[in-house]
C-alpha cells in the first residue's frame, strides 16, 4: 500500500472542485493544472498549487498528456485523478502515469482498453451472460456497409460512437432517408470528441429507461454495487435528471442487475469506480449498455443515499487498500434526486450559452447539496461543456426530495446568461415525473414545446414595480447631495412625474411615477392603470417592496443595462430602454446569424444558390456538439460571408439572402 499526499486534478471546473473538497478532508494537498481560458476559475484558486498547460482549447491543454505528467512531475504531485471527461478513460493516459511513476487514481488501462470501445465491451458482456441489444459492431465502417447493415437490423435504430458516451455521437435514425447523413454527422461528432469515428449500430428500444449501477473493486478481486441510478431525463441524449433509487426497480430487479454488474466487472478484473449502464424496456428486461470506466457526473446521488464519499473511495482503492464494504453492508437510506444546470436557451433549441454571470447564488438549505465550478461571477467559456451546477436534493423518500430540489431550485438566483433552470422546475412540476412514470422520451412527451411555466401577470407588473422603485433608490444614493428620502428625480412641482421605460422579453412598457413623500409611497402608471408600491428596504442585494396589498421580497443584481430580479421563485431580466437611443445600429435583413460562437464545420449552401425552408446552409460545432443552420423560407443566398473552419462570435453574420416572392 501506498500513502497519497499530493494530487494533481487532470480536469476542470465543478469535478475539479468536488475532488479538492474530499482531498482537504483526508489531508491531502491539491494541484490543478488550468487553460488560459481557466486562469480566473475558482477550481484554480481553490487548490493548493496550480500551473498553466496551455490555451483554451481542450486538445491544446486538457488533453495533452505529456503537459499534465509534466505538471506532476513538476509539483511532485504523487498520484493523478482525472474527473470526468477529457482524458477519464483513456488508456495511454493511464499507462503515462503508471510510467511516469504516478498512482491513476481509476481503473487499470486494460479495463479501461476493454470497456473503452463499445463493440468489444458488448462481446465481453455477452460472454458474461449479460443480455445485449441486437445491432452491429463490426469493423467494417465503408458507409455503404453501415447502411446495409442498418437496413437488416431494420428502423427506428441508434447510431452510436464506440469510443465514447455523453450523448456525443449518437444520433437516433427512424426512416431510410435519414441514414446517410445520421452516419456522416455522427461519424464527424465522434471524431471531433473523441478522435476515433468508429460507430455501431443498435436497434432502438422504444419507451426506454435508462438505469445504470455503481460498481466498486479492490485490487484483491472484491468487487460490490451500490444500487442504481435513474437517468431516463436526457436531451439529446445527455442526462439533466438522475435519482436513486429508481422508480421502476423494485429489491429482486435491483439485484439481478447488481449482480449483472458485478458479473462484467469480474469479468476484466474492474478496480475503482466504474458504472454499468443498461437500457430497460416497459416489460422490466434489461439490456447491457456500456461501462464508464470513471467516476460519473451524477455520482453525489449514490453518496447520498449510501453515505459514501466515492473520492474518497477512489483515493483509498488507488491506495491499495482493500474495500470495507461487503455487499449486504451497503445501505439505501431515502431518496436522492440531482439536476444539472446548464447555461443553454431552452427556447433557441438548447443551444449553448457563454459569457459572463452576473449572479449565481443559492442559500444554505436543509438537504441540498451544490456542486459548481463557478462562482458569482465567473465566465462561462466557449470551449467547454457548457453545465454550470449539480444541485442535489437528499431526503426520507423520493417525494421529499422532489420538494426540496423544487425549492431550492426556486430560491436559485442565476443570471447573466440564458439556463435551463425553468426546464427543470417544470419537470420537477410534472405529475408524471412525480408518480415515476418516465422514460427517456419524457421531455419530448410530456413538455412539448412549453418548456417552462411562465410567470402570473401579477409578478410580471410587479417586478417592473419592483426594478422602478430599485433603480429609483439607487439613483437616489449616487447622488450624494440628495438629502435622505427624497428619491431620484424629486421635482419641487409635486404633480411632475419621472419616466422610465423598462422591457422583459418582447413586452416594453412606459412607466410614469412619483414619489408622495407624505404618504411614503410610489404612485406609478403603467399599462393603463394606476398603482401604489411602497420601497420597505433594498440592502445589498435584497429588496424589499409593497405593491399594492402583496409585500414581495427579491433578490436584486444590476449590470449595465440590465435588471436582474429573483422573485417568489420567478426570475426576471429587465431591459432599461435609453431615453435617447443612440442611432446607426446595423441590423442584417434576409440574413443569418451565427446562434452562438463556434466553429464552421460544414457549408452546404453557396452564392447564388436556391434554397428552400428546412434546407441545411451550415453545420457548426460548438460547445462539442453540432448545431444546424437551417433556411427558415424559399430564398437565394447573395453572399457567404464565412469558410469552412472558420472561427465565429455570437451574432456574425453568415449569410445574406433574398427571400423569393
Amino acid at each position: 500500500m501506498k500513502t497519497i499526499r499530493k494530487i494533481l486534478i487532470a480536469n476542470r471546473g465543478e469535478i475539479a472542485s468536488r475532488i479538492m473538497r474530499t482531498a482537504r478532508q483526508l489531508g491531502v494537498e491539491t494541484v490543478a493544472v488550468y487553460s488560459e481560458a481557466d486562469a480566473e476559475a475558482p477550481f484554480v484558486q481553490e487548490a493548493d498549487e496550480a500551473i498553466l498547460i496551455g490555451p483554451a482549447p481542450s486538445n491544446e491543454s486538457y488533453l495533452v498528456i505529456d503537459k499534465i505528467i509534466e505538471a506532476a512531475k513538476r509539483t511532485g504531485a504523487d498520484a493523478i485523478h482525472p474527473g470526468f471527461g477529457f482524458l477519464s478513460e483513456n488508456a495511454e493516459f493511464a499507462e503515462a502515469c503508471a510510467k511516469a511513476g504516478v498512482i491513476f487514481i481509476g481503473p487499470t488501462p486494460e479495463a479501461i482498453r476493454a470497456m473503452g470501445l463499445k463493440r468489444e465491451a458488448k462481446i465481453i458482456a455477452e460472454k458474461s451472460g449479460l443480455p445485449v441489444i441486437p445491432g452491429y459492431d463490426g469493423a467494417d465502417q465503408d458507409p455503404a456497409n453501415l447502411r446495409e447493415k442498418a437496413l437488416e437490423i431494420g428502423f427506428p435504430l441508434l447510431l452510436k460512437a464506440s469510443a465514447g458516451g455523453g450523448g456525443k455521437g449518437m444520433k437516433l435514425v427512424r426512416r431510410e432517408e435519414e441514414l446517410d447523413e445520421g452516419i456522416a454527422s455522427a461519424r464527424r461528432e465522434a471524431e471531433a470528441a473523441f478522435g476515433n469515428g468508429t460507430l455501431i449500430i443498435e436497434r432502438y428500444i422504444e419507451s426506454p429507461r435508462h438505469v445504470e449501477i455503481q460498481i466498486l473493486g479492490d485490487a484483491y478481486g472484491h468487487i460490490i454495487h451500490l444500487n442504481e441510478r435513474e437517468c431516463s431525463i436526457q436531451r439529446r441524449h445527455q442526462k439533466i435528471v438522475e435519482e436513486s433509487p429508481s422508480p421502476a426497480l423494485d429489491a429482486e430487479l435491483r439485484a439481478k442487475m447488481g449482480e449483472a454488474a458485478v458479473a462484467i466487472a469480474k469479468a476484466i478484473g474492474y478496480q475503482n469506480a466504474g458504472t454499468v449502464e443498461f437500457i430497460l424496456d416497459p416489460e422490466k428486461r434489461f439490456y447491457f449498455l456500456e461501462v464508464n470506466t470513471r467516476l460519473q457526473v451524477e455520482h453525489p446521488v449514490t453518496e447520498c443515499v449510501t453515505g459514501l464519499d466515492l473520492v474518497a473511495q477512489q483515493i483509498a482503492i488507488a491506495e491499495g487498500r482493500p474495500l470495507q464494504l461487503q455487499q449486504d453492508e451497503v445501505k439505501l437510506e431515502g431518496a436522492a434526486i440531482e439536476v444539472r444546470l446548464y447555461a443553454e436557451d431552452p427556447d433557441a433549441g438548447f443551444l449553448p450559452q457563454s459569457g459572463k454571470l452576473v449572479d449565481f447564488s443559492m442559500p444554505s438549505l436543509e438537504g441540498i447539496r451544490v456542486d459548481t465550478g463557478v462562482g458569482p461571477t465567473s465566465e462561462i467559456p466557449v470551449h467547454y461543456d457548457p453545465m454550470i451546477a449539480k444541485i442535489i436534493a437528499h431526503g426520507a423518500d423520493r417525494q421529499q426530495a422532489i420538494r426540496r430540489l423544487r425549492y431550492a431550485l426556486r430560491q436559485l438566483s442565476v443570471h447573466g446568461i440564458r439556463t435551463n433552470r425553468e426546464l427543470l422546475l417544470y419537470i420537477l412540476d410534472n405529475p408524471a415525473f412525480s408518480a415515476g412514470n418516465f422514460d427517456t422520451h419524457f421531455i419530448e412527451r410530456e413538455l412539448g414545446e412549453t418548456l417552462r411555466t411562465p410567470p402570473s401577470e401579477e409578478a410580471v407588473r410587479d417586478a417592473f414595480i419592483g426594478a422602478t422603485l430599485a433603480l429609483s433608490e439607487t439613483r437616489r444614493r449616487a447622488l450624494t447631495r440628495a438629502p435622505r428620502g427624497i428619491p431620484a428625480g424629486f421635482r419641487n412641482n409635486p404633480q411632475s412625474r419621472e419616466r422610465i421605460e423598462l422591457a422583459l422579453g418582447d413586452e416594453s412598457v412606459e412607466i410614469a411615477y412619483r414619489f408622495d413623500k407624505r404618504a411614503g409611497l410610489y404612485r406609478l402608471a403603467l399599462r393603463d392603470a394606476d398603482h401604489e408600491a411602497r420601497l420597505v428596504s433594498l440592502e445589498g442585494e435584497e429588496l424589499i417592496f409593497v405593491s399594492g396589498d402583496r409585500r414581495r421580497r427579491a433578490r436584486f443584481k444590476r449590470s449595465d443595462d440590465r435588471v436582474y430580479l429573483l422573485m417568489d421563485g420567478d426570475s426576471f431580466e429587465i431591459r432599461e430602454l435609453p431615453r435617447f437611443p443612440e442611432a446607426g445600429a446595423e441590423s442584417v435583413e434576409g440574413g443569418y446569424l451565427a446562434p452562438m460562437p463556434g466553429k464552421i464545420i460544414q457549408l452546404l449552401a453557396a452564392v447564388d444558390e436556391e434554397v428552400e425552408p428546412g434546407a441545411t446552409l451550415a453545420v457548426m460545432e460548438a460547445m462539442k456538439m453540432e448545431h444546424r443552420i437551417v433556411a427558415k423560407e424559399a430564398a437565394t443566398i447573395r453572399e457567404v460571408r464565412v469558410k469552412e473552419g472558420d472561427q465565429v462570435e455570437a451574432d456574425a453574420v453568415l449569410f445574406v439572402v433574398e427571400p423569393k416572392g
